[in-house]
């Protein structure tokens, strides 16, 4: 049966973010994933976490100015000290919570950078995370968006992903594969995931079009748990989805996978 993690990002935003933690755990959650931790102190996330009896299963490296429209760092040029300041910070974080996988957001192609700087930059980057997460004992996930939310993301596919992945030359890199941006990139969505399966270490899900819950869309989410049962994925797949309603109205799919 599938592990869902809870995305406190993007469900539950009805109550302050700290309180979320609760509302998942009555839900049926075991798990939660975040955007980020870095504005708490970690002890009191941890003990959320603890409070709750939660695992937390994933966040991300820090990813510049996010309310400025800033969606990573990792591809630009001149922020490479920012970036490898931020996993120090991420490993602090990650090993407070408890966390054993952290996410790199490649960031918005900037103009008139010549890609072959942009992609040796990226690979540089994601070189050092996987060293210095697995010196920590934590997984590095990259993730490709669809540039149909984010024009402009520089990771968009999953060939792409692998083909970074290749050229960083590490074993401690996987893919993030969200169901919902590849859906919209490329389709082909039970194909990939069993092909591609011993390097997919995280999934994430929302259904399309919308971004809303399973259920709502045209992906046949019932038959992808199956598959990923059958092919065996262990591993968590994280709700990132916006709730039509309430997270709590919305969650009638969830029900049958409460345990």
């Amino acid at each position: 049966m599938p592990k869902f993690a809870a995305n406190l990002t993007m469900l539950f935003n009805e109550v302050e973010f700290t309180e979320r933690f609760e509302a998942a755990a009555k839900a049926g959650f075991h798990g939660v994933e975040y955007l980020f931790p870095y504005a708490y102190p970690a002890a009191q996330l941890a003990e959320k976490l603890a409070q709750h009896k939660l695992v937390q299963v994933l966040h991300n490296l820090p990813a510049g100015d996010w309310a400025k429209g800033e969606r990573g760092i990792a591809v630009l040029p001149e922020r490479v000290g920012e970036f490898q300041d931020g996993v120090g910070k991420a490993i602090e974080y990650a090993k407070a919570l408890g966390c054993t996988q952290l996410n790199c957001l490649a960031g918005i192609r900037p103009a008139g950078v010549p890609d072959d700087r942009l992609r040796e930059t990226l690979v540089g980057n994601l070189r050092f995370a996987a060293d210095k997460l697995k010196a920590a004992g934590i997984k590095l996930l990259i993730e490709a968006i669809n540039t149909r939310d984010i024009p402009g993301f520089y990771v968009s596919g999953t060939q792409q992903t692998l083909d970074l992945i290749g050229a960083a030359g590490s074993d401690n890199i996987y893919v993030q594969y969200d169901i919902y941006h590849m859906q919209r990139m490329e389709g082909e969505l039970a194909s990939t995931m069993e092909k591609q399966l011993p390097r997919i270490a995280h999934i994430q899900l929302a259904d399309n079009p919308g971004r809303n819950e399973p259920g709502t869309g045209e992906i046949n989410y019932p038959f992808l748990y199956a598959l990923l049962d059958r092919i065996g994925y262990t591993g968590w797949i994280g709700c990132e989805y916006k709730p039509r309603t309430t997270t709590t109205e919305g969650l009638g799919w969830f029900a049958q996978y409460r345990n």
